[in-house]
């Protein structure tokens, strides 16, 4: 595993105040990296923060915190306003924030399934909408934490809000399908990460035993490193490049699903 210093790079981690997305953004500060916490309130933002400083050898002035709740799109918009306004140029975005699919179909004020919104909908607005800051200087990046049940979804085009036929994990693994085929756009270099089945909040779509979050964000933090070289629609089990499923590389399924995105995050061209 490199350590070598992150000192000079900036990184923003979504879902960073508890889990996979805390312990990611604990190891960035630890290696001298500037990093935005979000977190779904300012109040849970800030709380990560003041744990990280407390509980570890991290400088308050390397954090910052930043609250949106993903389920309202109009807050995704205005996270991504304070961002470029206050750090034009950034160096990752880390697409970590993401829900289990609830028992009951749920449907977002903007109209789309949550978890799909959440994980996948929420994240390809958020990139878009800072890829200005990504691009300012060569060697931008975004890291989707994603997951191997990916391999079990499949995109229902015609009813992407699975309205007529709901299930909780076929939910699931759509957005983190989505989420992995996002990893392929090419406006902005990316790769999809499946940190390992980690003892979460998300644990219990997977087994009842995992490893702790501390190592799986080991993986998703190695990605973060400039000294990596990665290509873009790379996708990662653990440290290990593997093909992902076989739809995440279809350039018809790209170009799909970045037309069905623009339509419900309300950004069509």
């Amino acid at each position: 595993m490199s350590s070598s210093s992150l000192s000079g790079r900036t990184v923003l981690v979504t879902g960073a105040t508890s889990g996979i997305g805390h312990q990611t953004a604990r190891q960035l500060a630890e290696r001298g990296a500037t990093v935005l916490l979000h977190g779904r309130t300012t109040e849970e933002a800030h709380a990560a923060v003041d744990r990280l400083v407390t509980l570890s050898d991290v400088s308050a002035g390397q954090l910052c915190a930043f609250g949106a709740d993903f389920s309202r799109l109009e807050e995704v918009e205005q996270l991504a306003a304070r961002v470029l306004a206050e750090h034009p140029h950034l160096d990752v975005l880390v697409n970590n924030a993401g829900m289990a699919a609830p028992e009951r179909h749920t449907v977002t004020v903007d109209g789309n399934e949550i978890a799909f919104q959440v994980n996948f909908l929420a994240h390809y607005l958020l990139t878009n909408l800072l890829e200005p800051a990504l691009t300012a200087e060569p060697g931008g990046r975004v890291v989707n934490v994603s997951s191997s049940l990916h391999r079990t979804g499949s995109i229902q085009w015609a009813d992407p809000n699975r309205a007529r036929r709901y299930s909780r994990l076929a939910a699931y693994a759509q957005s983190q399908l989505a989420l992995t085929v996002f990893a392929a756009d090419p406006r902005v270099t990316a790769v999809s990460v499946h940190p390992g089945i980690c003892t979460t909040s998300l644990l219990p779509l997977y087994a009842h035993e995992g490893v702790s979050p501390a190592e799986g964000a080991a993986h998703v933090v190695r990605l973060c490193d400039p000294a990596v070289e990665i290509v873009n629609g790379a996708y990662y089990d653990r440290e290990h490049r593997v093909a992902p499923a076989p739809a995440a590389t279809e350039e018809r399924t790209v170009k799909r699903l970045t037309k069905l995105a623009d339509v419900l995050v309300g950004h069509t061209a």
